[in-house]
């Protein structure tokens, strides 16, 4: 099977969402909807990201995963005010652009090929780049400019490959690729840091799985799981707003935090619900946009059935009532 991916059972769900902060597992959905018959993962975050951008005061940087990187891709949202980190993967055919005319026959449309796991056909980069990442340790950064996709020769990118190194100066894991299509690319320096910061969608699925119980009833129909996906980024927004508000209420067996995580914040609900009346909460959306370059992630999930065995609905009900997200640690 292509891709070693077996068949699963479920409905398919695309999310975009904006990663607030430089550091922590903070992502705040704008647009979480189930991927219908009619549509495939592309066209849907083609279509996505178009909607988000229009409402946005400023344009986005948004950050992809290897899925979206592709000719496909590149075209459906070559006309989005939105720049693009994608990753690719390490199997892609890319090519150069074309030499200059020189007057017989026609003329080319691509120049030379960069196939990314064949190091014989790169040629010297534009740009290399060598740091000492606190975390990482030591990283190797080479930028190859104006390359594209043979479906997309129209689109020019931008070619990053990022390596860890050991002490020897040799690779230490594969490598990653990424490609940038936008108007004005950041400094290499700070880029190769930035597509980090989009696992900070897996995390919020995680969190929208455990505890805000994403996947746990037993619905019936897409358009019920479409009403009960609707509440999960209503949930995070007021979890986002509520994290100023709040005290660290942490469990015996957990350390006390600073910054507090959504699950943390959800852990101390219960102070915000007590003293509700007394609260007025600013406008999440506005105090976060206001002036700030704001990042955009996108991930594709699906959401399989329940394998337990079914339970008697007033139960169920009532084992949900019971569950941590409802009763907020109190």
């Amino acid at each position: 099977m292509s891709g070693a991916k077996p068949v699963t059972i479920g409905q398919g769900y695309s999310t975009i969402a904006i990663i607030p902060e430089t550091e922590g597992s903070w992502a705040l959905p704008l647009l979480h909807e189930r991927i219908n018959s009619f549509e495939n993962p592309i066209t849907k975050a083609a279509a996505q990201l178009k909607l988000v951008c229009e409402n946005l005061p400023t344009r986005p940087i948004s950050l992809w995963d290897a899925e979206y990187g592709c000719a496909s891709f590149v075209k459906q949202t070559a006309d989005i005010a939105a720049d693009k980190l994608m990753r690719v993967r390490s199997n892609r055919l890319l090519y150069s652009a074309p030499p200059v005319y020189g007057g017989h026959g026609r003329p080319r449309i691509h120049g030379d090929k960069f196939k990314l796991n064949d190091s014989t056909t790169w040629w010297i980069p534009d740009q290399k780049l060598e740091v000492i990442d606190s975390k990482m340790g030591r990283m190797s950064i080479h930028l190859w400019c104006n390359l594209h996709f043979q479906q997309s020769s129209q689109h020019s990118m931008n070619l990053i490959q990022i390596q860890r190194l050991d002490e020897l100066g040799q690779p230490k894991t594969k490598p990653l690729w990424l490609v940038w299509v936008g108007i004005e690319m950041s400094p290499l320096s700070e880029l190769w840091r930035l597509y980090f910061r989009r696992f900070a969608i897996d995390h919020w699925y995680r969190f929208a799985k455990q505890r805000l119980h994403w996947t746990l009833p037993n619905l019936s129909t897409p358009e019920q799981c479409e009403r009960w996906s609707d509440l999960l980024p209503l949930m995070t927004w007021e979890l986002w707003s509520a994290r100023d508000f709040v005290t660290d209420n942490p469990l015996p067996w957990q350390k006390p935090k600073p910054k507090l995580s959504p699950g943390r914040v959800a852990q101390a609900m219960g102070e915000v619900f007590a003293a509700g009346h007394q609260l007025r909460l600013p406008n999440p959306v506005e105090s976060l946009l206001d002036g700030q370059k704001v990042k955009l992630a996108l991930v594709e999930f699906v959401i399989q059935p329940s394998k337990k065995a079914p339970q008697n609905p007033k139960n169920k009900r009532n084992n949900l009532l019971n569950s941590p997200i409802f009763n907020f640690g109190v």
